[in-house]
């Protein structure tokens, strides 16, 4: 069978923010939200996730310059629930691969599991880091975007920050245990609860373009938190990147990872949830293909479940301990399911080609190549999608006919 891909890129110009606008949006935010209010001598936690965020470690270092250079005694505090294998060791190597470290920061990195009750939220026990509870105040520093288990007012932010993030895996898993309607409703609530507690000094939230490149810096505080979360959320969804097609037959992932998503493959791109009670979206993709594991998922293959087809390689790189954690903390188990394997990634993708639904040939298939879930400029697409690549992308002229090497590995350069 004659097998060609095109590749096509995205042309279009987002609009992005060096850092100089950064700092100065970052500056501002702080010179208003601490406006008349004495940080000298308090200590201060900034919140940290696990997410790669464009600029993190330098807007992470802004935040911390400024708290000092208002008298106060900073420490960064890990807020990213179950991850890192859901210990403090595990959470602190985290931030370290995106350059977060003590080193860089020149502040003490204080990371722990341990939480203490809060509150609650009708008779659910709402909990925070006893880390963050000692301290004066806390600034969470997070990307807004869309959720990868539910959609709702609040869902990926600095409002699940000081949820999910700061309540580490105790409250990851009572909130997740509610299911997708639960993270909903709950999470606002039970922010609320902890702020109670652990009083909120300004937050900074982060939007980034289709290309994950920072588009908008805000600083927040608390009368806004919760109005502002949301409409940024709004915002940051007319962001997303796409694949610009539907009704796929197949779509290939050429790697998927924790630091790539939440859940390995982010739902708002395949367009499927594989949630038990969650549908897939209109014109999802009939099979998916994911072929390797990112080293810098640390073994986390949570997500691999997405998929219909995996390779071998890819199921030897998963920590099946790591992927348990986390997908049991979720309550999305059907995530941590492992797909069917096949030897190397032409026979993945034949099986999914001949279990799409239809009787398809390479030429007659609607299939999409991508390297990952967020890096969507570049991707590859069978001859049948050629006629419907949007304006903004350009096309190669010339396909690419050797698609795979003998050994049966996808060969396409990014």
């Amino acid at each position: 069978m004659k097998q060609q891909l095109y590749f096509i890129k995205d042309m279009e110009q987002p609009k992005k923010l060096g850092f100089v606008d950064i700092f100065r949006l970052i500056d501002d935010g702080f010179k208003q939200q601490t406006a008349g209010k004495s940080l000298v001598g308090k200590k201060i936690g900034v919140l940290a996730g696990s997410r790669g965020i464009a600029n993190y470690k330098e807007i992470i270092k802004r935040v911390v310059g400024l708290l000092q250079a208002a008298g106060a005694e900073v420490v960064v505090l890990p807020a990213m629930g179950s991850h890192g294998g859901a210990t403090a060791e595990g959470q602190k190597a985290v931030l370290a691969e995106y350059g977060v470290t003590e080193e860089y920061l020149g502040v003490p990195i204080v990371s722990g599991m341990e939480v203490e009750q809060v509150g609650d939220v009708n008779g659910q026990p709402v909990y925070a880091d006893r880390n963050a509870v000692a301290l004066d105040g806390v600034v969470p520093v997070n990307r807004i975007k869309a959720h990868t288990d539910f959609h709702g007012t609040h869902e990926s932010g600095v409002v699940k920050m000081l949820t999910i993030g700061i309540g580490k895996q105790v409250q990851a898993e009572a909130v997740h245990r509610h299911g997708s309607k639960g993270l909903k409703d709950l999470i606002p609530q039970v922010t609320a609860a902890v702020l109670k507690r652990v009083p909120l000094i300004a937050a900074v939230a982060i939007l980034e373009n289709k290309f994950d490149e920072t588009a908008h810096v805000e600083v927040l505080g608390a009368d806004n938190l919760f109005s502002r979360d949301a409409e940024l959320l709004v915002e940051s969804k007319n962001l997303l990147p796409r694949i610009p097609f539907e009704h796929l037959d197949v779509l290939v992932i050429q790697e998927i990872g924790k630091n790539i998503s939440g859940v390995g493959i982010d739902p708002n791109v395949s367009k499927r949830m594989r949630i038990e009670d969650v549908a897939a979206e209109s014109g999802a993709p009939k099979r998916i293909v994911a072929l390797d594991l990112t080293e810098g998922s640390g073994g986390n293959g949570i997500g691999m479940g997405i998929a219909d087809v995996i390779t071998e390689r890819l199921y030897n790189k998963v920590d099946f301990n790591i992927t348990y954690i986390n997908t049991i903390t979720s309550g999305f188990l059907e995530r941590g399911f492992v797909p069917v394997k096949m030897p190397d990634d032409q026979r993945a993708i034949s099986v999914a080609l001949r279990t799409c639904g239809r009787p398809v040939d390479w030429e007659s298939a609607r299939i999409v190549v991508i390297k990952n879930t967020i890096s969507l400029s570049k991707m590859y697409i069978s001859p049948a999608l050629i006629k419907e690549v949007p304006p903004e992308y350009v096309v190669e002229e010339m396909a690419v006919t050797q698609v795979f090497t003998s050994n049966g590995e996808l060969t396409l350069p990014w």
